[in-house]
């Protein structure tokens, strides 16, 4: 399905938006709530990722008619991580854990050899170091590994979120420059909050073993990264045009919430009343702005909605930190120079980072007629692109995409003035 934008009466009249909850924060918790029932949460999020997640725990607790049970997990590169490691510990069960055609090209090999020096059982199916994988659960004593520690912190926190279920607990050793330190701290503050002892001190993670937990019912804060393109139409769009999206807290755990300093960049104002968050397009001189450094180490996934808010205000940027962005559903920063570049940008990528050259935004509105946006199969390529609709008509292909983590971002551009057509 494609999708047709162009700017329409946009409502600069504050609009309430409602966002449901963190994939991130609610995929940690379903895992939590497998291996603790008493547990609950409230806002969970809609996304498609969820959804897998929350099915295929459910389907390996039901399935009780095969020897080995096979689970997809399509796309979500979450699910696949943190599933290894919860499937590893499920002891008696046996699992096949596949995913897409992209998804078999994305590297599980560090994840895998970490839990297999647990002691865990793990075979390739196919192509060595990618999915699918055979797991074979059983249960694990041994509690201390190391961890290359540059390359994906979703293998850190799977084998976080399982630890306080192995017999003795876990000791990690983080090995190399770490990345991704918020989703490594968002990992154990959740465990913190359900009653587990952590310590990071270092290079060097501990979580104490605990077999049970009090009844607890956590309420999940709604997802940063979907707010990421409200704050790239606010930064897009005329003085005085404001929104409202809720549930946010100002004492985030989720490392995207930088987008309320980075924001500022560009115009854009935050201001936090109870648990929603209003941001508004104050008045200031663009022409003050030749070029920005950003160092997204710790917040990848608002690497493309931030170029793409440069690249619509003519502002030139440095974006450093990327280099996991390599292996997410597409290689995003040459799927970001190839799509900028259909309107004319002047982009570079490396292995980690992206450089855009400042170009008025009136010179490529030049490029005739409407852009067609590929998405890679990428949530992300579609909707940090719908922005640019403010500033010429453009066409985003497989638009369906979006709803691997926001099911409702179309509808609710419509809500706020898009025209949109499919």
């Amino acid at each position: 399905m494609d999708v047709k934008l162009q700017q329409s009466a946009i409502n600069n009249q504050q609009s309430l938006i409602t966002i449901t909850g963190s994939k991130s924060e609610t995929n940690r918790l379903l895992l939590l709530q497998a291996l603790y029932p008493n547990l609950v949460q409230e806002n969970t999020s809609n996304s498609d990722d969820s959804d897998v997640m929350l099915k295929a725990i459910q389907k390996l607790t039901t399935d009780n008619r095969q020897q080995t049970t096979v689970i997809d997990t399509h796309h979500a590169g979450t699910a696949m991580r943190f599933l290894t490691a919860y499937f590893a510990i499920q002891e008696g069960k046996e699992v096949i854990l596949t995913g897409s055609s992209r998804m078999k090209e994305r590297p599980i090999k560090i994840l895998v050899e970490a839990l297999q020096q647990l002691g865990a059982e793990i075979s390739y199916e196919e192509n060595e170091g990618f999915p699918p994988i055979r797991i074979k659960g059983k249960k694990i004593s041994q509690n201390k590994v190391a961890l290359q520690a540059n390359v994906s912190s979703q293998y850190i926190s799977a084998l976080l979120l399982i630890a306080p279920k192995l017999e003795n607990g876990l000791e990690l050793t983080l090995e190399g420059e770490i990345t991704s330190i918020p989703y490594i701290k968002m990992t154990l503050a959740l465990l913190n909050e359900i009653g587990v002892e952590t310590s990071f001190i270092e290079n060097k993670i501990k979580v104490n073993q605990k077999s049970a937990i009090v009844n607890q019912k956590l309420t999940i804060e709604s997802d940063w990264s979907s707010a990421s393109y409200w704050y790239s139409i606010i930064a897009l769009s005329p003085i005085g045009t404001q929104v409202t999206l809720s549930s946010y807290k100002q004492n985030s755990l989720q490392g995207d919430a930088a987008l309320v300093e980075i924001y500022k960049s560009f115009g854009v104002e935050t201001e936090f009343n109870n648990n929603s968050i209003t941001i508004s397009k104050i008045n200031y001189n663009i022409k003050n702005q030749k070029s920005l450094l950003f160092n997204l180490q710790s917040s990848p996934d608002i690497a493309q909605t931030i170029a793409v808010t440069c690249f619509g205000l003519g502002i030139g940027c440095d974006l450093t930190g990327l280099h996991t962005l390599k292996i997410k559903e597409t290689d995003r920063l040459e799927a970001l120079k190839n799509e900028l570049t259909k309107f004319g940008a002047n982009i570079s990528v490396t292995n980690d980072s992206l450089t855009l050259d400042a170009r008025s935004p009136l010179l490529w509105r030049g490029v005739g007629g409407e852009v067609s946006i590929k998405t890679y199969q990428d949530h992300r390529m579609a909707m940090a692109f719908a922005p640019l609709a403010l500033k010429t008509p453009i066409n985003i292909e497989e638009a369906e995409v979006v709803s691997k983590s926001y099911p409702t971002f179309w509808d609710d551009l419509e809500k706020f003035g898009f025209q949109i057509s499919k």
